[in-house]
């Protein structure tokens, strides 16, 4: 059966002495065809135009290997469609000549948002907090460990300690001094059980 249209389902007349292979062809476009005016339709008018595309850019046909990026999902305090929508609406109609420049607005707009490297430095600045149970200073430091996977186990046994308020478990450090920050683990598991019963 001939295709039909979405919204009257009215079959369309069969073509004469046209060979089912060019037939298949045709029915396999005009579905096509109808999805892409379904949607243009169904869309909302103000996303369809007052775009800051150039017509060039877009009248152009996208290539045929071209797939959507996967983004990992936003994590942000605010909601991140909005964010982007406000930013795309301020650009002025028309100013989008090609992918190339739209990348490097786009770049320039958010460069600051990008997540900076830690280094082992960063292992440094985490400290204990006053009254900060042993357990929440580890899971604290972890997380920034997770960070610096290249950090080396004598520079986190080193930044841990250093972090440690002046308490039972830091004098048993200083008493007994390990290089290695599993030792540091192994004993910290023993101290955050004692604190716990």
């Amino acid at each position: 059966m001939r295709p039909t249209g979405r919204r009257h389902n009215v079959p369309l007349p069969e073509p004469q002495g046209v060979p089912p292979h060019w037939l298949a062809r045709l029915e396999y476009l005009q579905k096509g065809l109808q999805d892409v005016k379904y949607q243009i339709e169904g869309a909302p008018e103000d996303e369809r135009r007052g775009v800051p595309f150039t017509e060039t850019v877009m009248e152009d046909e996208l290539p045929l290997n071209c797939r959507t990026p996967a983004i990992a999902e936003y994590d942000g305090a605010a909601d991140p469609m909005e964010h982007l929508k406000q930013w795309f609406n301020q650009l002025s109609v028309g100013a989008i000549r090609s992918f190339q420049e739209f990348r490097s607005l786009f770049w320039h707009q958010f460069a600051s948002s990008r997540k900076v490297q830690k280094t082992e430095l960063s292992l440094f600045d985490v400290r204990q907090k006053e009254d900060e149970p042993l357990k929440e200073y580890l899971q604290r430091f972890n997380n920034v460990v997770l960070e610096v996977p290249a950090a080396t186990q004598e520079v986190k046994a080193s930044a841990f300690s250093q972090g440690l308020l002046d308490g039972d478990f830091f004098k048993s450090l200083a008493k007994k001094s390990v290089s290695k920050f599993d030792a540091h683990l192994a004993r910290a598991a023993k101290y955050i059980n004692m604190e716990e019963a």
